[in-house]
């Protein structure tokens, strides 16, 4: 009788088997947090991507039990901050720093109209500037704006029509305040969360770009020296590119459906942030070797660096950077000493 129900059920699809063990996952009592992570490396179902990353990024517990009240408990302080804090961007003294949010926040992935909606530009600048209130030590920094993107895009889809993606969808009047307030306070936890641990790259002088982009230069004169003898010949040197990719984590050289995937990654590894994107970075420029030693001009070398051709890039290719990036992870990440 069990074979014939069996052979009268479809068989599942690959996706479908990901999607019933992370619910599986998600549904225990304790969470296996490293089996979440495990599972989480290469890619996680959109269904529960929102759940799944407000764990890995440590803002809920993985006490199934804990989790609803700790997250009421997460939003009600956020709400405390709102009121504490925003009205003080007034003030002579902040009035610099939420100058600085309010020009930035418009130019955030302009070509996604979900993020050009009016009430998603206060909701980005009420983030970033209560953020920036509360870290003085490195206040708001340019670049910081990109980083609450995915979260946003991320924790909203599950409110979006069925089958809409932020990238497509821009009638944001149709989302309740309320919602979009909780999606606004998860967005500010975890974006906080991922702060935390790549915060020297936004303190004063921005130490920690300053270190990775030096690290990134060693690693590339080991992995492509004919690359990075080209680059050097031609006076590109990697402040001038890479910098960029550090601050704002490949954001702009990818398009946003990439980033959310490279995120999954980046939340399931290890100091993902912090130093596996050093090596998804050489990865990455070892994709487009070939082209970049074929051009022998500064401008267009530059060209090619910063508006990389990955305007048709799906997560096939995101998968096989992210292969090459755990391989010299892999090979070099003992000698991390003699990168710095």
């Amino acid at each position: 009788h069990a074979a014939a129900v069996a052979a009268a059920s479809p068989p599942r699809s690959r996706d479908d088997m990901r999607l019933a063990k992370f619910e599986r996952l998600l549904s225990a009592n304790n969470l296996d947090l490293d089996g979440l992570r495990q599972a989480s490396w290469s890619g996680i179902p959109p269904s529960v991507r929102h759940t799944v990353w407000m764990l890995l990024c440590g803002y809920l517990p993985a006490n199934k039990e804990r989790r609803e009240v700790t997250h009421e408990r997460k939003r009600e302080e956020y709400r405390g901050f709102v009121d504490r804090y925003y009205e003080s961007r007034l003030e002579n003294a902040n009035e610099k720093t939420f100058h600085q949010i309010s020009i930035d926040v418009p130019r955030t992935i302009p070509s996604v109209p979900t993020f050009q909606h009016e009430a998603v530009q206060k909701f980005f600048e009420r983030v970033l500037y209560i953020w920036a209130i509360r870290h003085p030590g490195s206040g708001y920094v340019q670049g910081i704006n990109d980083l609450v993107t995915p979260f946003f895009a991320v924790f909203i889809t599950p409110h979006l029509p069925e089958g809409a993606s932020v990238e497509q969808f821009d009638d944001m009047s149709q989302i309740d305040e309320d919602i979009l307030f909780e999606v606004e306070a998860d967005s500010f936890w975890c974006m906080s969360k991922l702060l935390d641990g790549i915060q020297d790259n936004y303190t004063f002088a921005q130490p920690g770009i300053q270190t990775k982009v030096r690290a990134l230069s060693e690693l590339v004169s080991r992995i492509d020296e004919p690359l990075y003898s080209h680059l050097g010949q031609n006076d590109v040197q990697f402040l001038q590119f890479s910098f960029r990719w550090m601050n704002c984590l490949l954001m702009r050289e990818l398009p946003f459906r990439c980033t959310v995937r490279l995120w999954d990654t980046y939340h399931a590894e290890p100091e993902g942030f912090a130093s596996f994107h050093l090596y998804v970075c050489a990865a990455f420029l070892e994709t487009f070797s070939a082209e970049l030693r074929s051009l022998s001009d500064f401008q267009q070398l530059m060209f090619c660096l910063q508006s990389p051709p990955t305007g048709d890039w799906t997560h096939k290719q995101i998968d096989l950077l992210l292969a090459e990036a755990y391989r010299l992870k892999y090979m070099f990440h003992g000698a991390r000493n003699h990168l710095a």
